[in-house]
């Protein structure tokens, strides 16, 4: 009778997994420009929650994969549309260039990502209990936040871009801050990681640098040539180590 029974529940039981497991679209808008986000189906539960800012191509598997992943752990994720629906990157070449624009124009970035962070509020989040990851140019973006000092309690950089503007004054830095960094990054000059300790220093932030070795730029993506399946479990291990200590 348990073995019929069984039978009869394991469908039922995998399609409750599934769909607990889905990342629901939630439309936002920037003015005119509409903007498609996506959050995880515990929404509305009131429990922490963790911005995602994804990398230079937009919403993509690495996001989708940190966001439910984030979602077992406990927490309400919610992945930013930067660009915005119709400026979707095609290839290198148009990535390169519209996730420079918003490098160059970091408060029109700080403003999108401003956004995002009132999504994942309305969508449940604690909002004394926020987080944002950023892989790559997003990465860059979780920096933006730290700099801009908006209502998070830290930001986690992977694999992110560190330059800014020599014109930007260092401030004070209030979110804590963890960057994970890939030694053989050539995307990152000596002078943009010192200066990034520098402004981190002088803005009198709680900070830390965590250095992978046998790591080039996108060393967590698994669909990228520079995939490194250790350093990237590691990286993982270490951001769920910081969001706990932060959040929890």
């Amino acid at each position: 009778m348990k073995k019929y029974l069984s039978i009869l529940l394991f469908p039922i039981i995998c399609q409750l997994t599934a769909r607990a497991q889905e990342l629901k679209p939630i439309e936002y808008h920037d003015g005119d420009q509409k903007l498609l986000g996506l959050v995880t189906a515990n929404a509305d539960q009131a429990l922490p929650g963790v911005l995602i800012l994804p990398a230079w191509k937009g919403i993509d598997e690495e996001s989708k994969t940190a966001a439910l992943e984030l979602e077992k752990l406990g927490y309400i994720a919610f992945i930013a549309d930067i660009y915005g629906q119709g400026n979707v990157p095609n290839d290198n070449k148009e990535a390169s260039k519209i996730a420079g624009h918003y490098k160059e124009d970091y408060k029109a970035y700080q403003h999108r990502i401003a956004l995002a962070l009132a999504q994942l509020e309305r969508a449940g989040a604690v909002a004394d209990k926020i987080a944002v990851i950023g892989y790559c140019f997003g990465g860059t973006g979780a920096l933006e936040v730290a700099r801009a000092n908006m209502e998070v309690k830290g930001v986690v950089c992977i694999h992110g871009g560190y330059a800014k503007a020599s014109d930007r004054k260092n401030e004070g830095i209030h979110p804590k801050v963890l960057v994970e960094h890939a030694a053989e990054d050539k995307s990152i000059s000596k002078a943009d990681y010192d200066n990034l300790i520098t402004e981190l220093n002088e803005g009198n932030a709680d900070w830390q640098i965590i250095t992978y070795a046998n790591s080039a730029h996108t060393f967590t993506d698994p669909k990228s040539a520079d995939y490194n399946p250790v350093m990237a479990k590691r990286a993982w291990d270490h951001t769920q180590l910081f969001l706990k200590e932060i959040l929890k």
